[in-house]
């Protein structure tokens, strides 16, 4: 499937159709997004047994995929394809397993108000919407789908704000989803506005995948309501080497130039991450674009993506293998997120072997150990 231009038809809400799809309009790659296994199945080949699989996988976990995204698969109709493996039902997300949980991170637990997470004394996660221009099938928010969770009135979202301004000790707001940057641009710039009238408030994140799947949406207009705001920071999550095309690094570059420092999230994934060597070129490109390779986080165990979860082990040897083996500012820190709410662990090799009041043993990249002393106070 060819990265520029494709032929669709379809139907959808409005009717018939019969669009050509390009990457430089995000409102038709929204409209012609596969929404159902029919849908795809028009382009990707489907044998009766699997399109029958994927179907009943969707009737529980919805499904959204731009023909941006799709695109940047070498085979849509390979199953192992790292690209796929991300955007199209699997039939092993209804086949369960060990630990799974619908709320592995407890956020339920720590939410005062529905569309708001406290689970650190000086942050909260605002939760504007539940909708994604892709949902991920590794999402650690799938009780959003399944629950068919409707997505919170702006009268929700001040309630939420009320409590922030009241607590004064929190002082960074992490917006996220779904994806806000599905909402308007007219209410972007609304939710941002109100966040940005608490004066405790030194610092606002967006959690978004929009440069990663639909770049084409990063926009002049979204652009111009962005760079209004000082103390704004985007954190990306960018999986895959091949998902950091000509677009979205373009789109990057768009949030870059209004002054927002972009970050990456990458979520480590069992057959489309888990390798030191893809992990490496895609950490190697992000720096390259200025885009900071911020975290490497375990996949959640959460109901519908357990077959996606790699052992500990190999989070930790991928990091190993990279220390020292490139920049360390291409290097993110591994994270677990902690299960109910016990936060984000860092997890890593051991590089001390040995200490005692007059030093430590130390192991360095090469695997080399030497003694460094310790201060004496």
């Amino acid at each position: 499937m060819a990265s520029g231009k494709r032929g669709y038809s379809g139907d959808d809400v409005s009717g018939s159709r019969n669009i050509l799809m390009t990457d430089d309009d995000w409102r038709v790659q929204v409209k012609g997004s596969f929404t159902s296994v029919n849908d795809l199945s028009e382009a990707v080949p489907l044998d009766p047994e699997e399109k029958a699989g994927l179907a009943q996988v969707a009737k529980t976990f919805h499904m959204r995929v731009t023909p941006y995204y799709l695109s940047l698969a070498a085979d849509p109709a390979d199953p192992e394809d790292p690209i796929r493996k991300q955007c199209l039902p699997s039939i092993e997300e209804i086949r369960g397993g060990v630990h799974e949980s619908i709320d592995p991170l407890g956020e339920e637990k720590t939410s005062p108000f529905p569309c708001l997470v406290h689970r650190y004394p000086n942050r909260v996660l605002l939760l504007v919407t539940g909708r994604c221009y892709m949902y991920c099938r590794h999402c650690t928010r799938k009780r959003l789908w399944k629950h068919r969770t409707p997505e919170p009135t702006i009268k929700e979202i001040e309630q939420a704000l009320e409590y922030v301004k009241d607590h004064k000790k929190i002082r960074e707001v992490v917006i996220s989803g779904g994806d806000p940057l599905t909402l308007p641009t007219e209410k972007i710039d609304y939710i941002l506005s109100k966040v940005d009238a608490i004066r405790n408030v030194e610092s606002v994140r967006i959690g978004t995948r929009t440069p990663v799947v639909l770049p084409s949406r990063i926009d002049d207009a979204l652009c111009e309501v962005l760079e209004k705001y000082d103390n704004l920071w985007v954190n990306v999550q960018f999986n895959h080497p091949r998902e950091l095309t000509a677009q979205a690094i373009e789109a990057c570059r768009k949030l870059q130039k209004c002054g927002i420092p972009v970050s990456n999230q990458s979520v480590l994934l069992k057959g489309v991450n888990d390798d030191p060597e893809v992990m490496t070129e895609l950490c190697q490109k992000l720096q390259a674009n200025r885009i900071r390779p911020y975290y490497l986080f375990q996949c959640d165990p959460v109901v519908g993506a357990y077959h996606f979860i790699t052992s500990i082990w190999k989070g930790v040897e991928i990091i190993e293998k990279m220390r020292g083996h490139t920049g360390g500012m291409c290097v993110p820190s591994y994270v677990i997120d902690g299960i109910d709410g016990k936060g984000k662990i860092p997890v890593g090799p051991n590089y001390l072997v040995s200490m005692s009041s007059e030093g430590v043993t130390l192991r360095n990249y090469r695997n080399e150990t030497f003694f460094y002393p310790n201060v004496q106070e």
